[in-house]
């Protein structure tokens, strides 16, 4: 097959839609179930191309939770804590294979935002990963392969409807690619940039020491923004990002944003969020919010008097600032990577507070000084790569 009709483009007015392979070649991919939308498309070839590289540089089973091409989440197939499992609320599933464990930490890492995904697996979608994903709101899955029990899991999501799609992971597309902004043609070469430890080599801080597991986190991180539109930050901690900032104009802003997604992923350990009482039958996105609410500032919207009874089934006490800052400082050991240079310190600040202690960016700003010097104040390990990883 050499093209696909879509439904439409990224909106319902924008028609017709199509996919298509523009050297006469079959499409890599095969449909094994739904109908995949443009938007569906974008964020699975884009996710397909990240669990792999995850992959190639790790050697671990990958995994990508996509929303409007970006990654909400991203994973290797790390074994889960006790605490994940629950915090993932995949306690209940038994023992998770390598493939499954990935899934459950890139989509556990922003539930909130992982709502309506496209998840990408670099490996073959089995049983337990098919029903982790049926119970949750996934707008499809792209994979290598499928089990049989896992396609038929699979097929009965959504009514039918889920979309399946089954790449061929030999595809390598050419080198260069094209596309179209108000019907001019862009055209560019892929960018095939290797991401292994030799861009971790020059190390510029006063602390010279990146132990092997946080340089694949440093990998992770530069993979993962390696495919996020820019501009964009990365924070990850134990084989999976915890807090991605992606499209921001300001690359501070993008580091807070991503900050506080790596707290609020942290704080979601806090023996009070996982001590509370949910009612019975609350559904799993209902869930997901009230604990985002929770958490934050605006707890009393939980709390409040007639409210709270229809979300537990007695009422929670709220976190205090001084438990959210003790609890927060226990984070440490986390790495950083940002796709293009930290143009000032502050950023670094704004990292520490988040429990970073080793930083990937590319170098050359006016400013390199002052964030090496920014580094040096927290014994923070930091590597210029030398490279810039910007994506539209």
């Amino acid at each position: 097959m050499n093209e696909m009709a879509l439904k439409y483009g990224c909106n319902p007015n924008q028609k017709p839609s199509r996919v298509f392979m523009a050297n006469g070649a079959d499409l890599p991919i095969e449909v094994l179930n739904g109908r995949p939308g443009y938007i569906n498309l974008l964020d699975a070839f884009n996710g397909w191309q990240l669990v792999r590289e995850l992959k190639i540089a790790t050697g671990l089973p990958s995994a990508t939770s996509f929303k409007h091409v970006s990654p909400a989440g991203a994973a290797v197939g790390k074994p889960l804590s006790e605490t994940e499992a629950k915090i993932y609320f995949v306690d209940d599933l038994g023992e998770l294979s390598p493939i499954a464990c990935a899934y459950a930490r890139a989509r556990g890492a922003d539930r909130m935002s992982s709502y309506g995904d496209f998840v990408a697996l670099s490996d073959t979608c089995d049983a337990i990963t098919a029903t982790m994903l049926k119970r949750e709101v996934s707008d499809g899955i792209i994979a290598p392969g499928y089990t049989d029990d896992a396609l038929e899991i699979l097929k009965s999501k959504r009514k039918g409807t889920y979309n399946v799609i089954k790449i061929d992971p030999d595809y390598v597309p050419e080198p260069i690619e094209t596309k179209q902004v108000f019907g001019i043609t862009f055209e560019q070469g892929r960018n095939e940039l290797a991401i292994n430890n030799d861009l971790l080599a020059n190390i510029v801080t006063d602390n010279k020491d990146i132990p092997d597991d946080k340089k694949i986190d440093l990998l992770i991180s530069l993979i993962t923004l390696k495919y996020t539109q820019s501009n964009s930050v990365c924070y990850v901690k134990d084989g999976q990002a915890i807090g991605i900032g992606a499209g921001q104009q300001s690359r501070i802003h993008c580091t807070r944003l991503a900050g506080s997604k790596a707290d609020n992923w942290w704080m979601r350990q806090n023996p009070k969020v996982m001590g509370l009482k949910f009612v019975d039958g609350i559904g799993r996105p209902d869930r997901d919010n009230t604990i985002d609410v929770y958490m934050s500032d605006e707890y009393e919207d939980v709390l409040r008097d007639g409210v709270w009874q229809t979300l537990f089934k007695e009422k929670p006490e709220p976190l205090t600032r001084e438990e959210k800052k003790e609890w927060l400082a226990k984070n440490t050991d986390v790495a950083l990577g940002s796709d293009a240079f930290f143009p000032f310190g502050d950023n670094i600040e704004r990292a520490y507070k988040s429990g970073v202690k080793y930083i990937a960016e590319p170098g050359g700003s006016i400013r390199d000084d002052h964030v090496i010097m920014t580094c040096n104040k927290y014994n923070m390990a930091m590597a210029f790569t030398g490279i810039r990883l910007f994506h539209h």
